[in-house]
């Protein structure tokens, strides 16, 4: 069976060419982010860079090489990339004008795992400005409602691409021979409703009242007042965890807590949350913080945390009522 590549979905889609040509950008530097990931313990790379984020998170060295690739390779009408691993914004043009467009990326989404061998990824978010703009960093907290693409690659047994341009969601998987990225996993969509939750339950003792109320009535089971039994599961990595959710189902979160509530939550808002958001949204599930859409949540930095709940749409609403009651 003929599978479509990425341009040609996209062609499909009426895609315009400038972003068009971004994506692909996009693809080419996640294809050798996973060739650099796949090759790791041959060329010593696995390791701690010795190094810390803008965050104080401890970067790995294959963070720190991720982000120089995407940054190398991803230019094609950008005005600025924003990235986790670099705390200030990375202009590329010194008069951005309406058309251009604005990156925010996590270039190695859960590489704590890459010692264990288990799935990493790279976030992406696009946006287009509707007019010039100064080159100040508060020019790129654009609210996620702006985004007009978003997508992750995952680095697990194949590497795959899932990306949404604003009519559904569509997954692709990297072909080793010929380079391309085709089309395996069309039209992706998350169930309505779900037995299945990913959450860190180390963290049970800083949890906000709602959440754990939510919890321990899932985990009661038949039995408890959710009358149907749960599975768990938690990667450590956004990227793996939304991707089973988006293939299979569930809901995924990492929320406020006492251990994070000081900076607003876990998760990065323009990299991680947004983009993540606008996926699910798009195969029709929903993305909170417990106490709205994550999509309408107003920036106020470009490395600013949120609480994140997001998943099948009918599960995201009962936590949100937990947040409420």
């Amino acid at each position: 069976m003929h599978q479509k590549t990425l341009r040609q979905e996209l062609d499909a889609q009426g895609t315009d060419a400038d972003l068009t040509r971004l994506i692909e950008d996009i693809a080419v530097a996640c294809a050798r982010i996973a060739d650099r990931v796949r090759h790791g313990a041959f060329a010593g790379t696995l390791g701690a860079a010795g190094t810390e984020n803008v965050q104080g998170e401890t970067q790995k060295e294959l963070d720190v090489i991720s982000d120089e690739i995407f940054a190398g390779i991803v230019s094609s009408g950008v005005a600025a990339l924003v990235s986790e691993e670099v705390d200030t914004v990375n202009w590329l043009k010194d008069k951005p004008q309406a058309g251009d467009f604005i990156v925010y990326y996590d270039p190695l989404d859960g590489s704590s795992n890459l010692d264990v061998n288990l799935s990493v990824g790279t976030i992406f978010s696009i946006v287009r400005l509707d007019e010039a703009i100064a080159r100040d960093d508060a020019a790129v907290r654009i609210a996620g409602t702006r985004q007009i693409a978003a997508g992750y690659a995952i680095y697990g047994p194949s590497t795959g691409l899932v990306l949404t341009v604003g009519q559904g969601v569509q997954g692709f998987t990297h072909h080793p021979g010929s380079g391309a990225f085709l089309l395996t996993a069309p039209d992706m969509r998350i169930p309505e409703e779900t037995q299945e939750f990913a959450i860190n339950a180390s963290r049970y003792d800083k949890w906000e009242p709602p959440v754990r109320t939510y919890i321990d009535d899932c985990l009661r089971g038949a039995n408890g007042p959710r009358d149907k039994t749960f599975n768990m599961r938690w990667c450590a990595s956004m990227v793996a965890d939304v991707h089973r959710i988006l293939t299979r189902g569930g809901v995924f979160l990492y929320p406020r807590d006492a251990g994070n509530a000081a900076q607003g939550g876990k998760l990065r808002l323009m990299y991680e949350a947004n983009p993540m958001g606008l996926l699910v949204e798009a195969a029709g599930g929903a993305a909170s913080t417990g106490r709205g859409r994550i999509l309408e949540v107003s920036p106020e930095g470009h490395h600013q945390r949120v609480p994140v709940i997001l998943g099948s749409k009918a599960e995201v609403a009962v936590i949100e009522e937990y947040h409420s009651s």
